[in-house]
């Protein structure tokens, strides 16, 4: 009796620390995806002095962003208007990408990036029931579970539309479409993959139970969107790490923070057990490859 009335008593306050964890950590998501707004603009929006032929200093317009060019073509245009219209181009330069594969194209990056899924699928029944059956990535998994990730994912380009907005930073805004459309890429093709390969995810597996034969085997929605290969979070958190580590790239520490939280966020697809480490590779180098070669692609 007494055991049970202690069990009674603490249950109440272990769901109140559960709920206090989690306001404390999107407190934290938010208060960093502010900071990061405010920081990255105005570090694109410095004025750099430049050298002019009479030896005057002059400085660099606000809206001009990085001084970086790209080396071949014109950035593309983006903006509320131009966005659908993208979205469009982009979806059929990917559903057309086996029609370039046919013309001999793209052969290499495409042969290692699928031989590296498969050999991370067979090792998958050897390495996730270590992160299935252990407690060690608890504390972990706190901070980056799946609705915090994906929260912070949006977080970010929203909060640059907002900021860029009201502080008249055109590129910062420019910047945040980009990401939503890296975003929107990535998830019509994450969605069309899932419904295709009907994985298990590792949590529908008994922590002793097979781990070798996943495909073709989930039954969670007749659709098969609520299933494993490719990873979701991790194409996005990488489509959107590209966007920014692209724009801003003549800052070291953004590529660094971008791709540091997106390996963060994609890591705990794994020690969550949502996904298989193949899952979230392939949907890491997917989030890369659309964001890079095709929605910053010079037109």
């Amino acid at each position: 009796m007494l055991e049970r009335a202690l069990g009674e008593r603490t249950k109440p306050m272990m769901e109140l620390r559960t709920r206090c964890g989690f306001s404390r950590s999107w407190l934290l998501c938010s208060v960093a995806c502010m900071g990061i707004a405010f920081g990255c603009p105005s570090l694109g929006a410095q004025e750099a002095p430049q050298i002019v032929d009479g030896g005057a200093p002059q400085t660099v317009a606000a809206d001009a962003g990085p001084p970086i060019a790209e080396a071949a073509g014109a950035e593309r245009e983006v903006s509320w208007g131009t966005l659908p219209r993208n979205f469009l181009e982009d979806q059929k330069d990917i559903w057309l990408f086996p029609v370039q594969l046919a013309k001999g194209r793209h052969w290499l990056p495409t042969i290692a990036v699928t031989g590296v899924t498969a050999g991370l699928i067979v090792a998958d029944s050897h390495d996730t029931p270590y992160f299935r059956r252990t407690a060690r990535f608890e504390g972990f998994n706190d901070v980056f579970s799946g609705s915090i990730t994906a929260g912070e994912i949006a977080a970010v380009p929203a909060a640059f539309l907002i900021v860029g907005h009201f502080r008249h930073d055109s590129y910062a805004e420019k910047t945040a479409l980009l990401a939503g459309e890296a975003y929107a890429d990535s998830a019509m093709v994450d969605v069309v993959m899932k419904m295709a390969t009907r994985r298990l995810r590792p949590s529908d597996i008994a922590p002793m139970g097979n781990f070798s034969d996943t495909f073709f085997e989930s039954h969670v929605s007749p659709a098969g969107i609520n299933t494993s290969f490719p990873s979701g979070h991790a194409a996005a958190a990488f489509a959107v790490a590209t966007v920014f580590a692209h724009r801003y790239r003549q800052h070291r520490w953004v590529l660094r923070v971008a791709y540091g939280l997106a390996g963060a966020i994609s890591f705990s697809r794994v020690t969550t057990q949502a996904h298989f480490p193949s899952d979230v590779f392939l949907g890491a180098a997917l989030g890369f490859t659309i964001a890079k070669f095709d929605v910053l692609r010079p037109r």
